[in-house]
């Protein structure tokens, strides 16, 4: 289980129209399968796997729309199946799964649109973005990237349409409830942004190292396929009808590059040049003699895509990773500063969260039973509060506490702070400035999860200050 999904899961017990750090389209993603499906791997995986399938059919949709044929169809869904940035979102239950179905969608209708006039779409489009905009923020870049590249071209015809306002009007209404509850919570997105570009927590990149991780993330040997499809927006003939898709990928690169936004959120965007690349690179190989490129290239790309596939999905065991990527002189990217095990990031947060349930268990049974009630079990983030609330039922364990993002809003639940079961790399010099009694009473350290993982159980007692923890609730939060 990735530490987020812990997150999210712990979400959707707590439904809510937004939260610090995300809208509720997760959340609710999560409440629903646990709720219809189950709590095994498999039902939790389900909707971001059907995500995945939905964006493979999405794209030969577009290639289609863009007058592609079996072959254009067959090396654009190739190229998006085997992309590294796909494969890794379509592992694990997030909003970035369902995000590249919802861009494309809108491409889509706009496609659509240009093509035959029909201006009916912009509802559907207003639907989609609405959508999107419950799920990630970003949507809110993407669509004014493709209205801001609309203008750019003779197709803005298209907006002078009442189903445009139409549209709009129900994109607002659709992202209405997320809003006022930003609004009433004043924003705490903006807030959380402000702490992490503060604290230096995510790598900064350039623009040759922003650039350089697109063409990682969607496969090198997709590369002429999409920056192909991106020349064909912008200067060919064929692709002048579309050419607003070319300038929402370049807006919307620009926006990430200056607001130096992560490199996977330009992700989205690259079925449709892949789309419109697959159509131009199967009308260059018409010619007899070329026809045996499309299938050397389309086989080199599958067979590369299979290999790069081990590096971006959680499937081999450490050991066996570690050597394959040794052997290959490739790994995942590193998005944050945190420092990590011999696996990347996005693998080492999938290790080692039930083995920390169950060293807590462990603790929490030894308590006295009368002592045990008044004990509250805290995370200092949301992947250890996480791994309690899912692992821990099972145990015999409550639910947790913590100050990390959404769980701050959540509270202390009943506890008064008198007994503490404390998780988490926290220095007990800390802990014995707060309590009177600090032990240390079990280990946690999967050898290979987060460094931040690895760390001793503390059980705090006999709190100093006089202050309930209700009352000390506020100085907890941690919103970063």
């Amino acid at each position: 289980m990735f530490i987020d999904e812990l997150y999210f899961l712990a979400c959707g017990e707590h439904l809510s129209w937004g939260y610090v750090d995300m809208p509720p389209l997760t959340a609710l993603q999560a409440w629903t399968v646990r709720t219809f499906v189950g709590d095994s791997l498999l039902a939790i995986r389900l909707i971001p796997a059907l995500a995945g399938v939905g964006l493979v059919l999405l794209t030969g949709a577009l290639v289609r729309h863009l007058g592609g044929g079996r072959f254009a169809q067959a090396l654009a869904v190739v190229a998006v199946l085997v992309a590294p940035f796909y494969l890794s979102f379509d592992s694990y239950l997030s909003m970035n799964s369902v995000e590249p179905l919802l861009w494309m969608g809108c491409v889509l209708m706009l496609i659509r649109m240009i093509k035959t006039g029909d201006t009916r779409l912009w509802l559907w489009f207003g639907v989609i973005a609405g959508v999107g905009l419950e799920n990630k923020d970003t949507m809110l870049l993407f669509g004014f990237a493709l209205i801001a590249g609309l203008l750019m071209t003779p197709e803005r015809r298209l907006m002078s349409s009442r189903w445009f306002f139409i549209g709009g009007m129900v994109t607002f209404l659709i992202f209405l409830p997320n809003l006022i509850w930003m609004i009433q919570h004043h924003f705490p997105h903006l807030e959380m942004l402000a702490n992490i570009k503060r604290n230096g927590r995510n790598v900064a990149l350039g623009p040759i190292g922003f650039f350089g991780q697109q063409v990682l993330g969607m496969q090198p040997v997709a590369f002429p396929i999409w920056i192909c499809g991106l020349w064909v927006f912008l200067f060919s003939e064929q692709g002048r009808p579309f050419k607003a898709l070319g300038f929402a990928y370049l807006i919307a690169l620009v926006a990430l590059l200056l607001a130096q936004g992560r490199f996977y959120y330009l992700a989205a965007a690259y079925p449709m040049l892949i789309a419109g690349g697959a159509v131009a690179i199967e009308r260059r190989l018409t010619a007899p003699r070329w026809r045996w490129v499309r299938p050397a290239y389309l086989s080199l790309l599958a067979v590369t895509g299979g290999l790069i596939a081990l590096v971006a999905l959680p499937i081999l065991p450490p050991e066996t990773y570690l050597r394959y990527t040794h052997f290959l002189h490739v790994s995942q990217p590193k998005f944050e500063h945190r420092q990590s095990s011999e696996l990347p990031q996005m693998l080492a947060d999938r290790l080692g969260w039930p083995e920390m349930a169950a060293a807590v268990a462990k603790v929490y049974q030894s308590i006295p039973a009368d002592e045990r009630a008044r004990t509250a079990i805290v995370g200092q983030n949301y992947g250890e509060a996480g791994a309690i609330d899912f692992y821990g039922p099972k145990l015999g364990l409550p639910k947790a506490i913590s100050g990390h993002v959404s769980y701050w809003y959540w509270g202390p639940r009943d506890y008064t702070g008198e007994s503490m079961i404390v998780l988490g790399d926290i220095p007990r010099e800390r802990l014995e400035q707060y309590f009177a009694r600090v032990d240390a009473v079990g280990a946690v350290g999967n050898p290979y999860a987060m460094a931040s993982e690895h760390f001793t159980i503390y059980l705090c007692r006999e709190p100093k200050g006089g202050e309930t923890l209700d009352q000390l609730w506020p100085k907890l939060k941690n919103w970063d």
